[in-house]
């Protein structure tokens, strides 16, 4: 299987460096709920915030072709005024 030492040590350095960083991921993950919760302390919606976090990652074009498609099924469903 694994026979040459450097093959090996290769392996076993890649194994640390994702448990090093899966350990990384873990800290900032919990640092992150720490601010929505202090968010949640002033009054504002955790929900919301992710929702708006993951808005403001998207493409402009995409992020308004998303919302028209949004009103034209929401019209569509009576969801929304008609508009005139």
């Amino acid at each position: 299987m694994l026979e040459s030492t450097s093959t090996r040590d290769a392996l076993k350095k890649l194994i640390e460096r994702i448990e090093t960083l899966e350990n990384e991921k873990r800290q900032l993950n919990e640092h992150i709920s720490d601010v929505y919760r202090e968010a949640k302390d002033f009054g504002f919606d955790p929900k919301i915030m992710r929702q708006v976090i993951r808005l403001r990652k998207k493409d402009p074009e995409d992020f308004q072709e998303e919302q028209e498609l949004l009103e034209t099924y929401q019209h569509a469903l009576g969801m929304l005024p008609e508009s005139d």
